[in-house]
């Protein structure tokens, strides 16, 4: 026996098109997923000191787009992406964003990052725990050793994974100082002269006279096109707030979506070069202290170790500490 007509088939004897009828599609339901994430103030011993680091953890299937997405919410200096290795006897692979771009190499991202890897390794330090963390980066793999010690800051040193090299000239120190909102008089001390170099990441490096120069130096953006063709301006003086310290620092970056860092690894990678070209360090280990951030109530301390042999800078090492500061899960 036949069961009553469905109104799809009464409707089609009524001449009614089958579009009409078929049920509509409700909205498209977009699929999310939580990934957690730590916060950690790096270059520091002390929260909300150092230069602040967003770590997002299990990032493997996120694409590029949304990463950058992520970045710009998060809106510090640097935000990482971790994702499983490509070679497994890796650590992790990389991404590394500002809150506009992407960086092939950065200091106290690498620097975060392998604390915070190192410490979900060994959650509860002993009195010896050190562990060896390579993390794949765009730059290619850099190997970080992180010290682990009860009850104080892990410590984490980086192998720069490039030595600096000069990357080309840099405009008069006219225009730098017109871009820096300083005065001639007040670029260059003793020896030193702007410079650029590249190791990772391309940097114009401005020696400042004094720390009060370094005080009134700001980004005046109608004359910013002065350091075109890198990262950011990082300024050095040979004055410092602590007698520990070899340089005092501040760099800008604000077409990179970074007006002020409060601390700069992979520039500290590149200082290196400056120091082995200017100041002329007889063979051996060196190890300066630069001290960065100040300006901004965030004071950092970065840790710069350059080996020369036969007068050439054989190897560069930066280091320093680690904090957390927050963790959670963010919906993407």
């Amino acid at each position: 026996m036949l069961g009553p007509r469905s109104s799809v088939a009464a409707s089609l004897e009524a001449g009614v098109e089958w579009r009409n009828v078929l049920p509509r599609p409700g909205p498209k339901r977009v699929c999310s997923m939580r990934l957690a994430y730590h916060v950690l103030d790096v270059f520091t011993r002390q929260r909300f000191g150092g230069n602040p680091l967003a770590v997002v953890l299990d990032a493997d299937e996120l694409p590029p787009a949304r990463m950058q997405m992520i970045a710009r919410e998060f809106n510090l200096s640097e935000t990482v992406f971790v994702a499983k290795p490509d070679n497994p006897a890796h650590s992790a692979r990389v991404r590394i964003f500002t809150p506009v771009t992407e960086l092939p190499f950065a200091g106290h991202p690498t620097v975060g990052t392998a604390a915070l890897l190192a410490l979900r390794k060994a959650p509860v330090p002993s009195d010896n725990a050190d562990a060896l963390i390579v993390l794949e980066e765009e730059v290619g793999p850099v190997r970080v050793g992180v010290r682990l010690r009860a009850g104080a800051a892990p410590f984490a040193e980086f192998d720069a994974p490039r030595l600096p090299q000069e990357s080309g000239a840099l405009p008069s120190a006219d225009r730098l100082a017109a871009a820096l909102g300083l005065i001639p008089a007040e670029i260059g001390f003793e020896n030193h002269r702007p410079t650029r170099f590249l190791a990772g990441n391309t940097f114009a490096f401005v020696p400042v006279a004094s720390l009060e120069a370094m005080a009134n130096a700001r980004v005046a953006s109608a004359h910013w096109a002065a350091f075109q063709g890198g990262v950011g301006a990082f300024l050095y003086c040979r004055q410092t707030m602590h007698t520990t310290s070899a340089f005092h620092a501040r760099m800008f970056a604000p077409e990179h979506g970074v007006p002020e860092d409060p601390a700069t690894g992979s520039a500290a990678v590149g200082l290196a070069g400056v120091v082995h070209r200017f100041d002329a360090l007889p063979d051996g280990l060196h190890k300066k202290v630069i001290e960065q951030g100040f300006e901004m109530g965030r004071p950092s301390l970065i840790e710069l170790s350059l080996h020369v042999e036969a007068g050439k800078l054989e190897s560069v090492r930066i280091g320093g500490h680690s904090v957390r500061v927050a963790e959670g899960t963010i919906e993407v």
